[in-house]
């Protein structure tokens, strides 16, 4: 039966049938070969898997994102970075990285942030005479800032699935958030320099004021949004709720460029989203389920425990296995699938059960700008028009600079788990 489980799974998967299709198809199968009678726990574990106070968080700030998007605050939010960095060599593309990281802690999703960031700043770059596909893989890799900085749908989905609290994950997130993007901001400096990307016009401190004056209310919203979870004042489903207001009301009503027209559409994109990604996790829940009565996470833990006795192989298999899933399985299916195999042994070598999320997100942020399913290598594409073949090219610099970040994220534990600690 847990051959037959992963076998289905892999031949959906090369078929190219959806992820949660996949996940679905392998499971009902399975069950219906076991036993018939349990045909009915399908519904009721795909149901109980997206029955969750928490889970709402997800399609809350999906729509916060895609109301930034039309609210005019991803522009101000670039022109602000401008003024600070656009002056250095490769202004543009430390824009973009710092940009992102803005946005990233705002909207909570990497294809968002590539789409409303990388819309400016693609075009901007290339008109500059950046590369086009140095443009592109710059801001695909920027991108994935929005699934390590809080607020964060993967650090969600994990603190669900390993029961870990989620405002833990939100605080975890900031330190490797900040290692990641200041990196990704040298790396673009040298190169830059090397290829001789002059920045924009220097920008006196009146320049500044008058960008920050009109960014205010978008860099407060991090602030707000943030604060309010790490101070207790609201949870991070109570936060996505007050994101949404807050982005619709500086959107709509102070910045006025999200028109009566387009909130239809915004909410259909919306809900598309969210269907996607909760349809994910409904069957990922029950293939987990699955796992569980097979007792595939306790087998695996034996064999593993019993054959690895070193914590540093360990991590490296683990980095190993979710680098590589990471780029055929999106992030919210993977964490589903995984934790309960991989947490339990985790917890058994020691390791803290926050600091393995973090080694899992990261791992999967990834995933969204490697080849053949990053889906900010596609939104990237769309923009620059340019072929996934030669942007693949272009990312390999920065795939190679995340996976140094990530070796050291994963053996230096108190980068993650150090914020956290200062809540108990």
């Amino acid at each position: 039966m847990i051959a037959l489980l992963f076998i289905l799974l892999a031949v959906f998967f090369l078929l190219g049938v959806p992820i949660a299709f996949s996940l679905g198809l392998a499971s009902t199968i399975t069950v219906w070969q076991g036993d018939l009678t349990q045909m009915a726990v399908i519904i009721q574990q795909i149901f109980n898997s997206i029955n969750s106070f928490p889970l709402m968080a997800i399609p809350f700030f999906i729509l916060a994102g895609y109301i930034m998007q039309h609210g005019g605050i991803s522009q101000r939010l670039v022109d602000f970075s401008n003024t600070i960095v656009g002056n250095m060599s490769g202004g543009l593309a430390i824009v973009a990285i710092l940009t992102s990281l803005f946005f990233a802690a705002i909207s909570g999703s990497g294809a968002a942030t590539t789409a409303a960031i990388g819309s400016i700043l693609i075009p901007a770059m290339v008109a500059k005479g950046y590369k086009v596909d140095f443009a592109a893989a710059n801001q695909a890799s920027a991108g994935a800032l929005g699934v390590i900085i809080p607020p964060s749908i993967p650090l969600i989905i994990y603190g669900i699935a390993a029961n870990v609290s989620v405002g833990d994950m939100f605080f975890a997130g900031i330190i490797p958030g900040l290692i990641v993007t200041f990196s990704l901001i040298i790396y673009a400096y040298f190169y830059s320099k090397k290829q001789d990307y002059a920045g924009t016009e220097k920008s006196n401190w009146m320049d500044l004021l008058i960008a920050g004056r009109k960014a205010i209310l978008a860099i407060l919203m991090p602030v707000i949004i943030l604060g309010g979870i790490y101070s207790g004042i609201f949870t991070p489903t109570e936060a996505a709720v007050i994101a949404v207001v807050y982005s619709f009301v500086v959107g709509f009503v102070v910045y006025r460029e999200i028109k009566f027209s387009a909130i239809l559409g915004i909410f259909r994109q919306s809900a598309v989203t969210t269907a996607v990604i909760m349809s994910i996790i409904g069957t990922a829940g029950l293939y987990g389920y699955i796992m569980q009565n097979l007792r595939v996470p306790t087998i695996l833990s034996d064999a593993v425990v019993g054959t690895i006795d070193s914590v540093i192989i360990f991590i490296l298999l683990v980095n190993i296995i979710l680098l590589i899933s990471g780029m055929f399985i999106e992030a919210a299916a993977a964490i589903l699938i995984y934790v309960p195999i991989l947490l339990p042994i985790a917890v058994e070598f020691g390791i803290d059960p926050v600091h393995f999320g973090i080694i899992m997100v990261v791992n999967l942020a990834m995933g969204m700008f490697t080849p053949p399913v990053g889906l900010n290598l596609f939104v990237a594409s769309q923009i620059a028009d340019v072929s996934i073949a030669r942007l693949t090219k272009a990312v390999i610099p920065f795939v190679i600079i995340v996976i140094i970040n990530l070796l050291v994220i994963s053996f230096v534990p108190e980068i993650s788990t150090y914020l956290p600690s200062l809540r108990d």
